[in-house]
């Protein structure tokens, strides 16, 4: 049975072959469209200012995917394409990388196992998760509170303090 996974995409480092962050969200939304998945639908990319000690700003996107792996398989899958594009994995929390792909929202609801939890803990709270997601995904609802991603990122915007 096929399902449907809503996936944060984020770079900020550049890449040998692909370049700057922008094509290395390029190249992996093709990579996503390819094997066990299918490229559903795809945000524009935002820059988003780094949490923790990074300096570079992030390329951020989300995507939409229909494939017939379970949870676990998925994370392997996208771990596997990290990889591919050179990401090394230990080290510093939150430091530069060239691919990060996160699994945010599942269609069949939440999961939780050893290394993966569904929907991602921090999800509603990061508004360079939010603003592609709601681009594409406005209506998926988070299955811990209810709310629809439309939502979740008003309630995120209204937190916005005055500039």
């Amino acid at each position: 049975m096929r399902t449907s996974y809503a996936i944060a995409l984020g770079s900020n480092q550049p890449h040998a072959r692909f370049g700057r962050p922008e094509a290395v969200l390029q190249a992996a939304c093709a990579e996503l469209s390819t094997g066990p998945t299918r490229l559903v639908a795809r945000s524009p990319i935002i820059r988003s200012a780094p949490i923790g000690p990074s300096l570079r700003t992030y390329a951020n996107a989300a995507a939409l995917i229909d494939t017939a792996l379970e949870p676990l398989e998925l994370l392997a899958h996208l771990k596997s394409i990290e990889a591919a594009f050179g990401r090394r994995t230990g080290g510093q929390r939150w430091r530069a990388r060239v691919l990060d792909l996160d699994i945010l929202l599942w269609s069949e609801g939440a999961f939780e196992a050893p290394g993966l939890c569904i929907p991602h803990i921090d999800f509603a709270e990061r508004r360079f998760v939010l603003d592609p997601l709601a681009r594409i995904a406005a209506h998926w609802r988070d299955p811990r509170s209810g709310l629809t991603i439309y939502h979740l990122k008003a309630r995120l915007d209204r937190k916005r303090p005055a500039a």
